[in-house]
């Protein structure tokens, strides 16, 4: 693999959660793994850091950007808010050659919803938003944005593990309304873009929220012999 591959690699690792939240990233290991010397290692670290993916502590070297508590509270309360403001700008600033890409995105996140890869659903649909980021074009927004998406992104694994026809259609939702956000980005209509927004937020809103707080364990008293 060359840099480039192994930086996308790694990414994609954090993505889907192989590699999790706050795990050490152990330079000897992964420059046995990629066999890449350490130096060439280190730059794609601080790429991943400067975009939120990893955390570097002197001392303490690199890990995987954390969830903590507080982390997925600020999500939660940022994340619709922001989305909105991104879609509305997508729609004003995107260029035809953008368009075309997220077309080529949504092609491939529709393959992996055939084939029923959760790990490339998980993929294609963050490239998906963070196209989006990119037409948006706003200096102020998009670093908060990108950090959005990677949270975004590693909760929703239980949005793309469909068990029952209900998960199984939302994900169906979730890519026809990817095609109607083309649509009105195409159309520059930045209103409707906010109204896909909020629609596709409150589509996996719940299940989002079912990731940090899952349904509890089966718990049993044991039998008290009269």
């Amino acid at each position: 693999m060359d840099k480039q591959e192994i930086y996308d690699d790694l990414k994609k690792r954090i993505l889907t959660l192989q590699l999790e939240p706050g795990a050490a990233l152990d330079e000897a290991s992964l420059s046995q793994a990629y066999s890449i010397s350490r130096t060439p290692l280190r730059e794609i670290l601080r790429a991943l850091a400067g975009e939120g993916y990893v955390e570097i502590v002197s001392n303490r070297g690199a890990h995987v950007a954390p969830m903590s508590h507080k982390v997925l509270r600020d999500f939660f309360q940022t994340a619709p808010m922001l989305y909105s403001a991104i879609g509305r700008l997508a729609a004003h600033n995107a260029r035809p050659a953008q368009i075309d890409e997220m077309r080529a995105v949504q092609a491939r996140f529709r393959q992996a919803i055939e084939g029923g890869s959760s790990e490339d659903m998980v993929y294609w649909n963050q490239r998906f938003h963070a196209l989006m980021g990119e037409m948006a074009d706003n200096p102020y927004l998009r670093p908060s944005y990108d950090r959005l998406l990677i949270d975004h992104a590693r909760i929703s694994q239980t949005f793309y593990r469909p068990r029952d026809k209900d998960m199984q259609q939302r994900t169906l939702d979730a890519l026809a309304q990817h095609d109607y956000m083309i649509a009105a980005i195409e159309a520059g209509d930045g209103q409707r873009m906010v109204d896909l927004i909020v629609e596709h937020w409150e589509l996996s809103r719940d299940l989002l929220e079912y990731f940090v707080k899952p349904d509890p364990l089966a718990f049993e008293l044991p039998a008290v012999n009269s």
